[in-house]
């Protein structure tokens, strides 16, 4: 697998899709980190880190509201074949503030609010909304 954040934003996006509760892939640093930034900024549910024999999992809990998914689009932005990096000053927000763009900076994952508070820029891996 050439990009794992992608198939990790696939997974989610087909879950939501399928109404499922939860799902589970396996682990690594960078996803438990996007899927913690993603259930602080309350569109999972709950991630937890199961160790299995031969590989570590992490298994995400959804979150619907009223039926209706959290997440309504995801979307990667910042790709192995082409990088896109971000400035604080062209720091913008997502559908109107609704959304969040998680941004991939020196202090770790973090969302474009957060970035905007704290002076930094970075490599602008995906947008939720």
């Amino acid at each position: 697998m050439t990009d794992p954040i992608a198939d990790t934003l696939t997974r989610i996006r087909n879950a939501y899709l399928a109404r499922r509760s939860e799902i589970s892939m396996p682990h690594s640093k960078l996803k438990e980190a996007l899927m913690r930034l993603l259930q602080k900024e309350q569109y999972v549910s709950e991630v937890k880190v199961i160790d299995q024999a031969p590989q570590r999992q992490l298994q995400v809990t959804l979150l619907y509201v009223d039926k209706f998914p959290a997440i309504t689009e995801i979307k990667r932005v910042s790709k192995p074949g082409r990088r896109v990096y971000i400035r604080q000053s062209q720091l913008k927000p997502i559908l109107s503030g609704q959304g969040i763009a998680i941004i991939s900076t020196s202090k770790g994952l973090i969302s474009n609010k957060e970035a905007k508070k704290q002076k930094l820029g970075g490599e602008l891996l995906c947008t939720v909304s």
